[in-house]
């Protein structure tokens, strides 16, 4: 930095001298004055814009054309120092180099700073991408192609040389393959085919230029369907809004509907409250009636059934009776045979010694006893299975019994329940007479008929509303009664109807209505 300083202070002294003296003599500013407010005035000028440059690439905002006055202003002064050592008369060699010599310090000193600009930069902007420099070398040997391919690199931003020369193989490489394949007639090849030829002067490289056709077919097929899908939606939210507005009309019939009913019902729930309380009465005097019946005989059954049970367990107890005579009487009859064989075998032993008459006598006597033995055996086995069978049946019997008689409880306990259903219909009943009567004395309009009819049958269902807030007392409310139940109980089609019956239940709850 210093040194840099030091140069622009060596500068600006040689400048402003032979600038000055220039001005005043050759360019003919009047007085010497005047030639050097003319130099002081290129210097600061030059510096000015130095400085305003640096500071803004300092800040990150760079102001690209300010360079190009600055550039411009030095090689005036480059041109006026090298005209301050012009001789008068003919040129010769050393006044070549006098004149070149005017002009270094400028020449320098916007070197430097330009290298400033580019350190500055390269501080404050380390993302940005750096340029490759064209090796002097080419610049000498090829300057003329040197100079296409850095006019191509500084128009579309190719920072790269060796990626600016492979462009450049790449597209010499493929004029060549059309070359070989129409035999040196490139003529021959299709638009298409000659596409790199034609975009390389604007930085298409040889692939993106074979791609255009492709790229812009599916561009095009790309804008065709975003306009089909913009047609689309636009149908889509006419529909939509024809569909929101036929929903709006139908909802206002709704309401219309909703009214009509609301009037249509009330007008008739006054008919429907006289018609129910003289049926409600006549409906409990015949369930009390039943009940009262049923229970009568229901015990009936029961007592039969009771009978049946002993019947058949004295049944029982008889046939084990009998089983248990049939067995002994087996027992007796084995006895018998076996006393028979004893007689067999002692008979056979006395034959020897015994006549034949006695023998055969006693033979037959024995035969005889035998078969007696059996048939009291056949007899006595026969009384058994008679016997077991009754005691079967006596158990079939008494669990018939049984259950005859579990059916006669539960039919009984069944009367009962309906007995007792029928007590509380009948008071229910009672309840809602008075309740007609107090409200007839009250002269209440149907619908606040209607809303007392709901809390009734809350508190008739079994509601309990003791210590509940009023959302408490809704969600019981509706676990008790649903709007089916008072779509049916007032006869309305109105599901908005029968909701506001409830709540305008649960408010009057609230306030303190007991029936």
């Amino acid at each position: 930095m210093i040194a840099a300083l030091a140069l622009a202070g060596i500068g600006l002294y040689l400048s402003f001298e032979h600038v000055a003296d220039f001005a005043f003599k050759e360019l003919r500013f009047g007085s010497l004055g005047k030639g050097q407010l003319f130099a002081v005035g290129v210097d600061v000028g030059i510096m000015v814009m130095i400085a305003v440059d640096l500071l803004m690439a300092w800040l990150k905002r760079p102001i690209s054309w300010i360079r190009y006055p600055v550039w411009l202003l030095t090689a005036a002064t480059v041109v006026l120092n090298a005209a301050s050592g012009a001789p008068e008369g003919a040129w010769k060699l050393l006044d070549y180099v006098a004149a070149g010599a005017h002009g270094v310090v400028p020449v320098l000193f916007i070197t430097v700073v330009e290298l400033g600009r580019d350190a500055i930069d390269r501080v404050v902007r380390p993302e940005q991408a750096e340029r490759d420099s064209i090796p002097l070398l080419r610049w000498v040997l090829a300057p003329v192609a040197t100079c296409r391919i850095f006019r191509r690199m500084r128009l579309w931003g190719v920072t790269s040389y060796p990626e600016m020369i492979r462009r450049d193989q790449q597209l010499i490489a493929y004029e060549q393959w059309l070359k070989r394949k129409y035999k040196g007639d490139i003529t021959q090849a299709s638009e298409d085919e000659l596409l790199p030829m034609k975009m390389a002067p604007y930085g298409y490289t040889v692939d993106q230029a074979l791609a255009m056709p492709d790229e812009q077919e599916q561009a095009a097929q790309e804008r065709a369907e975003e306009a089909e899908r913009r047609r689309l939606d636009a149908e889509t939210r006419s529909e939509v809004a024809k569909a929101e507005s036929e929903a709006e009309r139908l909802r206002a019939k709704g309401k219309v509907e909703a009214v009509r009913a609301e009037v249509d019902g009330q007008t008739g729930q006054a008919r429907a409250h006289a018609r129910a309380q003289i049926s409600a009465a006549e409906r409990a005097a015949e369930l009390e009636e039943a009940a009262l019946e049923t229970a009568v005989i229901a015990e009936a059954r029961a007592r039969a059934a009771e009978a049946e049970r002993r019947e058949a367990q004295e049944r029982e107890a008889k046939a084990a009776a009998d089983l248990r005579a049939a067995e002994l009487e087996r027992q007796a009859a084995e006895k018998r045979r076996l006393a028979a064989e004893a007689d067999r075998v002692a008979a056979a032993e006395a034959q020897a010694i015994e006549t034949a008459e006695i023998a055969e006598a006693r033979q037959r006597a024995a035969e005889a006893d035998r078969v007696a033995a059996e048939a009291e055996r056949a007899a006595a086995e026969t009384r058994r299975r008679a016997a077991e069978a009754d005691r079967l049946a006596a158990e079939e019997n008494e669990r018939k019994a049984t259950a005859d008689a579990n059916t006669q409880a539960a039919r009984k306990r069944e009367a009962e329940t309906e007995y007792a259903a029928a007590e509380r219909r009948l008071a229910a009943a009672e309840l809602e007479r008075r309740a007609v009567e107090i409200e007839d004395a009250a002269k209440l309009t149907p619908r606040e008929r209607a809303v007392r009819k709901v809390a009734r049958m809350a508190f008739a269902a079994g509601a309990m509303f003791v210590g509940l807030e009023v959302d408490g007392m809704h969600r019981e409310l509706c676990r008790v009664v649903s709007i089916a139940d008072v779509q049916r109980e007032f006869d309305v089609s109105s599901t908005d109807t029968a909701s506001k019956y409830r709540q305008e239940a649960v408010a009057l709850i609230a306030g303190g209505y007991r029936p």
